[in-house]
């Protein structure tokens, strides 16, 4: 079906800037192999974010990248927990 914005990145980057809410029937539309590339994209963007670090002296630039990793944040959690449920139960028979 394919991305809300095109494509992996322009959705982790839509994320952590608000324009788009991610629930769990957001990742109900996505492939497996488009839920490793978001999950790739997360963490690529949440870097990129972290790596930019404002002036101590400007708040609202503080403010702004602390609410853009809380939102990638929780959205890669939120993604991880359920791929862990999407995954086949064939995968757990060897824990006995």
């Amino acid at each position: 079906m394919g991305f809300p914005g095109g494509s992996a990145y322009a959705m982790a980057k839509d994320i952590a800037e608000g324009y788009l809410l991610v629930t769990e029937r957001t990742y109900n539309r996505l492939l497996p192999a488009e839920l490793d590339q978001l999950s790739f994209e997360m963490d690529r963007a949440l870097r990129d974010i972290r790596g930019d670090q404002p002036s101590l002296d400007d708040l609202a630039a503080i403010k702004l990248r602390n609410r853009k990793i809380l939102r990638l944040t929780s959205a890669a959690t939120m993604l991880r927990s359920y791929q862990l449920r999407r995954r086949p139960s064939g995968l757990d028979k060897s824990r006995g």
